[in-house]
C-alpha cells in the first residue's frame, strides 16, 4: 500500500499547555483510520495541524508528501474535509449550499449524484436548518466530497446523533471506502472504530497509547471487546 499522509512528532501547545505531543503515524492508500481519544484528548487540533489550519510548533505532517501549510491549493484539490465546527449561512437550501461549493471546484462531483448515494436527493428545495441531525451530517460528508477527493477528512461525524441514524452513516461511509476513499477519521465511539476502521490510534492528552488493528489493539489487552480495551489502555476503571 501507498503512504498517504505521514505525521512525525507532531507538537503543538497553547497557553503553555501541550496539546499534540509527538505523534508519529502514518495512512495508508484506502484505509479508514481511526484516531481515538476522549474528548479534549487533541484529535481534532491534530487535523487542524495536518491541514495547515494550525502551525505545529514542531514535527510535520505531510499528505501526498506536501506540506499543506505552504501548498494548501496542492492539498485541498485532493482531500476533503468535513469538521466539528461546519456552520452554513441561515435560511440557505440544500441545493444552493452544494452549488456554491461546487463553484469553488474545475471538475466537480455531481451534487445531485451525492445527495442521491446519500439518501439526501427529496431534499434539495429544503433549508439546511431544518434538516435533522443524521440529515445534516450526511450533508456534511456530501459536500466533502464534492471536488472527488482521494482522502477524505471526519471529524466526531456521528457526535449527538441517535443509533439509527448513526448507523445510516456508517452504511454510507462503508460504501466509500469500497470506492477506495481513504478516510481519517476521530471519533470516542468504539462501535463505530471498531465497525468502520482498519487501523485505530489512540490518544491521551495528546500522547500516543497504542496502534494497530482493532483486533491488535484489543488481543494486547486482557479484554476481549474494544470499549473495555480502551478504557484499560486510557487507564480507566472497567466495570463488568
Amino acid at each position: 500500500m501507498d503512504t498517504c499522509i505521514e505525521v512525525k512528532d507532531l507538537t503543538k501547545s497553547f497557553n503553555g499547555r501541550v496539546v499534540v505531543d509527538g505523534l508519529t503515524f502514518r495512512v495508508e492508500k484506502g484505509e479508514v483510520f481511526g484516531l481515538l481519544g476522549h474528548n479534549g484528548a487533541g484529535k481534532s487540533t491534530t487535523i487542524d495541524l495536518l491541514l495547515g489550519l494550525k502551525k505545529p510548533d514542531y514535527g510535520t505532517g505531510t499528505i501526498f508528501g506536501v506540506a499543506p501549510d505552504t501548498n494548501r491549493k496542492a492539498v485541498f484539490e485532493r482531500v476533503g474535509v468535513q469538521l466539528q465546527s461546519s456552520n452554513y449561512q441561515n435560511n440557505i437550501r440544500v441545493d444552493e449550499l452544494c452549488e456554491e461549493m461546487s463553484a469553488l471546484y474545475k471538475e466537480p462531483e455531481d451534487y445531485h449524484r451525492l445527495l442521491q448515494f446519500f439518501s439526501l436527493e427529496k431534499l434539495e428545495k429544503s433549508q439546511v436548518n431544518k434538516l435533522s441531525g443524521g440529515e445534516r451530517q450526511r450533508l456534511s460528508v456530501a459536500l466533502a466530497l464534492i471536488n472527488k477527493p482521494e482522502i477524505v477528512f471526519l471529524d466526531e461525524l456521528t457526535t449527538g446523533l441517535d443509533t439509527a441514524a448513526r448507523r445510516a452513516v456508517w452504511r454510507h461511509l462503508k460504501e466509500l471506502k469500497k470506492q477506495g476513499t481513504t478516510i481519517f477519521l476521530t471519533t470516542h465511539y468504539m462501535e463505530e472504530a471498531e465497525s468502520l476502521c482498519d487501523r485505530i490510534f489512540l490518544i491521551k492528552d495528546g500522547k500516543k497509547v497504542t496502534e494497530g488493528t482493532v483486533k491488535n489493539v484489543i488481543e494486547s489487552s486482557p479484554y476481549e471487546n474494544l470499549e473495555e480495551a480502551y478504557l484499560w489502555y486510557m487507564g480507566e476503571e472497567v466495570t463488568l
